[in-house]
């Protein structure tokens, strides 16, 4: 019998926007559309993950984005030490999902072979191809990889019973989603392959693309790894934090997407 997750959702970050710069093409019928900033928690008998590391004060301020609470605070919210954490994956290298290079002392990173051939290739010649990577990002992550603190994955992976990895490529060429076994089902965290609910259920890719068939064909992908359509959780949707239980009374910026939502 697989274990069952604990999965949180970590809010660190906000962005005021319109829904014109969420969608390919933009949107006819613009409006407010603000974008939340996550990390994420994956805890079992003995086994504890992080999803993605976010960036840090000087980075969002550099890009213009509001910091709410650095990362390692709001794990430590949650109950994660970040200087105790032994595993960290990155969905991808974007700059808001691989900073904070100092904060996982112990850690072993997992992450696409492709995702880093591509954030170190011939693509980031082109400047609007390495406008979401940041170069220290990058630069870290080859360190670590010297330090003997990356396992590189190639298209699917078992990290542990009842949680895989699997590549699906479309928003950077080597994005990887993450399946999880919970109490509620399987459990799909799908990062940037779907930023927001919309992004995904109406087949409308986000602007920032690497190949907008994969990031299509990644949605079958998705819905087949997961129980149903509520357990797909998108990268960066404020919903996240509205649909799912606070992870401990009184947090405001962490829900537990293990449990049912409220809607």
């Amino acid at each position: 019998m697989l274990p069952n997750y604990e999965i949180c959702a970590v809010r660190y970050a906000h962005l005021e926007r319109s829904a014109s710069h969420n969608f390919l093409g933009g949107d006819e019928h613009d409006g407010p559309m603000p974008l939340d900033y996550y990390v994420w928690t994956i805890r079992g008998p003995g086994v504890s993950f992080v999803l993605d590391t976010g960036f840090d004060a000087a980075t969002g301020a550099a890009r213009g984005r509001q910091l709410l609470q650095p990362v390692g605070a709001g794990l430590a919210a949650v109950g994660v030490d970040p200087a105790q954490v032994t595993d960290v994956i990155i969905s991808h290298m974007h700059y808001d999902h691989a900073g904070n290079h100092e904060l996982f002392p112990r850690a072993r990173y997992h992450l696409q072979t492709e995702e880093m051939a591509f954030c170190s290739g011939s693509a980031m010649c082109h400047a609007v191809m390495r406008a979401p990577y940041a170069a220290p990002d990058v630069q870290a992550m080859v360190g670590k990889v010297f330090a003997g603190r990356v396992m590189y994955h190639d298209g699917t992976a078992g990290l542990a019973p009842g949680i895989t990895l699997h590549r699906v490529g479309g928003h950077t060429r080597g994005l990887q989603v993450v399946r999880v076994h919970t109490q509620r089902g399987w459990v799909v965290l799908a990062s940037d392959a779907a930023h927001f609910y919309a992004n995904w259920l109406e087949r409308r890719p986000f602007p920032i693309v690497d190949d907008v068939a994969a990031y299509l064909d990644a949605f079958a992908t998705i819905e087949a790894l997961a129980s149903s359509f509520q357990h797909v959780i998108p990268g960066h949707d404020p919903l996240v934090l509205s649909r799912y239980p606070a992870a401990r009374a009184g947090l405001a910026n962490a829900v537990r997407v293990d449990l049912d939502p409220h809607s």
